[in-house]
């Protein structure tokens, strides 16, 4: 059985105590804070033992029972059952379900439940990831121990601050609690002795130590990637009806926008022509939001057991959630999908779909999904449909001012003093056609010509670049076309103002 976690994890546990649910298991790698969470916060009776075993140990809350049962999960099982005792007793089992393999376990645990039902006791196994054979299906119930909240991270941090004497202000302790959402409240105490070790005090200077753990914790999970914030709204050409849709919700994920009753955006759908700024959008968002980024290589979800597709799914929702406000970047999410016409993953993708869809329609966190795309045939209309996003861009090849612009940003980066020395009024007009990516390769090709004959490059240089260069507008003229007509039907909206 699975319960979907509430946003007060301590009350549902007591809750399922009451009800004499007689086996739980709870998915969490923070085993001090869940220890803390039972013994201080769960109160079920006023005469309450916790009783703790692990695999190596033993038992060890008790003295008189130090040591018992080390080595021997079924020993753990016939104390439980042997036990004769009055008071309610709660049994945590550390890692117990990685001896589910076994029949005799199995067996034990099918027989204790019926016992433990007439008896004041519980059974808590405490693992970092489900894994529970099908017997035990309707006997264990499953709940997960989010991370720690605002609030919780708040406290932890003020207690810290009183304990360190830190003499933080409230706006900093503030700020540095939302940076450390995502993060374990050991992680916490750990990144901030490390930053006091580093600076000798904890203030902004800590925020990259902070964000350098998260990049760390989700490099670890290999599905996601901490991605670096550098782009800016400047450094894209044109797309400024995008660009004004996005300025309207730059403070979305405000206090003063909650307070307003504005419901946080959901994500936008970015599908266009390659090397039209999909992905420098994405970056650009985070870094104008000041919000962290984070990418999703979809290709990583898949995996080649029954069932770990579908996990890896829920264990990306899960941490995006967690380290929200955040912006998710699903790069190509066309590709991932295009096994939904083939009949070769056993519907794997379909189920991983409807799983995806069902998120980003129903999630509350405040995640912003910027999936790119740059075909149409393999968009599901169940993506497309209103409500999964907020919006669909349609990001077409530049005009003659965005061309303009475009290679205006790439040459004053380059030749911040001397950009203007070049016609680039006349090299616009010679790129009809041409991408934003395509235009960037033409100024490169012509700085490898000048280079080879150690002279500066010049507008001519430039000119012969783009005279040799084949854009995609014509090697894949029939798929450019398509996308062109397929938003020119009304289907999605223009990111340019034409």
């Amino acid at each position: 059985m699975k319960i979907n976690i509430n946003m007060n994890f301590t009350q549902d546990l007591r809750l399922l105590l009451k009800s004499r649910y007689p086996i739980v298991l709870i998915s969490t790698r923070e085993e001090d804070r869940l220890d803390y969470i039972i013994k201080n916060k769960v109160h079920c009776s006023d005469n309450q033992q916790v009783y703790c075993w692990d695999f190596v140990d033993g038992y060890t809350s008790n003295p008189n029972d130090n040591g018992y049962a080390k080595r021997n999960p079924l020993l753990a099982l016939e104390f439980i059952e042997h036990l004769e005792t009055k008071c309610l007793n709660i049994f945590i089992l550390r890692d117990f379900d990685t001896f589910l393999s076994e029949t005799v376990l199995v067996r034990k645990i099918r027989n204790l439940a019926k016992l433990i039902k007439t008896q004041p006791k519980h059974i808590i196994i405490v693992s970092c990831k489900v894994n529970i054979p099908f017997a035990l299906n309707d006997i264990i119930t499953v709940i997960t121990l989010p991370l720690p909240n605002l609030l919780e991270i708040d406290k932890e941090i003020e207690r810290l601050n009183i304990t360190l004497k830190l003499a933080l202000k409230p706006e900093l302790l503030n700020i540095i609690a939302k940076s450390c959402q995502g993060l374990p409240l050991d992680r916490i105490r750990k990144v901030i002795t490390k930053s006091i070790a580093q600076y000798g005090r904890l203030d902004s200077y800590s925020l990259p130590i902070i964000l350098e753990e998260k990049r760390q914790i989700i490099s670890q999970t290999c599905l996601l990637e901490f991605y670096p914030r550098k782009t800016v709204h400047e450094d894209i050409g044109g797309l400024d009806s995008l660009k004004l849709w996005l300025n309207k919700r730059s403070k979305s994920f405000s206090q003063q926008s909650v307070n307003y009753g504005i419901p946080c955006p959901k994500g936008l759908l970015l599908v266009g022509i390659q090397g039209t700024g999909k992905s420098l959008t994405a970056k650009t968002i985070a870094n104008d939001w000041d919000l962290p980024l984070l990418r999703l290589d979809i290709g990583r979800l898949f995996g080649g057991l029954v069932g770990e597709s579908e996990s890896k799914m829920r264990e990306m929702m899960s941490i995006a959630e967690n380290l929200s406000p955040c912006v998710l970047w699903i790069d190509e999410i066309d590709k991932a999908f295009s096994s939904l016409y083939s009949q070769g993953d056993s519907g794997t993708s379909n189920r991983m779909l409807g799983s995806f869809i069902t998120w980003l329609s129903e999630k509350t966190a405040p995640v912003f999904v910027v999936a790119t795309a740059n075909t149409i045939q393999h968009l599901p209309s169940e993506m497309l449909r209103k409500g999964r996003f907020d919006e669909i861009f349609f990001l077409d090849l530049p005009n003659d001012v965005e061309r303009e612009l475009i290679f205006q940003i790439h040459l004053s980066k380059i030749r911040p003093k001397s950009w203007q020395t070049y016609d680039i009024r006349k090299l616009s007009l010679l790129c009809n056609k041409f991408s934003g990516a395509e235009i960037e390769q033409a100024i490169i090709e012509s700085m490898h010509t000048a280079f080879s004959e150690q002279r500066e490059f010049t507008t001519t240089d430039i000119q012969m670049a783009l005279e040799q260069f084949i854009p995609l507008a014509y090697t894949d003229r029939e798929q450019v076309e398509k996308l062109q007509a397929w938003a020119s039907d009304g289907r999605a909206r223009n990111a340019s103002l034409r």
